[in-house]
């Protein structure tokens, strides 16, 4: 049974089938995951600025997808 400590101190609790996993893929593997799921949200909030604003360019959406992965520190 996996003891779950869920308070300020701690963002997420990772399961132990799952760290097990993760403690198994090499360096590389766990950076080219890294790069899949900044991936996939970069396409997720793409689709989600155009359903915002059809109107916009390609141009209008890059930078407020970049703004919003940024946090606005681009």
């Amino acid at each position: 049974m996996t003891k779950w400590r869920l308070d300020s101190g701690q963002i997420e609790v990772v399961d132990d089938a799952v760290a097990e996993i993760l403690r198994r893929k090499t360096p590389a593997e766990r950076v080219a995951m890294v790069f899949e799921a900044n991936r996939v949200l970069r396409l997720r909030i793409t689709a989600h600025i155009q359903s915002l604003h059809p109107d916009w360019d390609s141009n209008q959406v890059a930078a407020a997808v970049t703004k919003r992965m940024t946090r606005g520190a681009s």
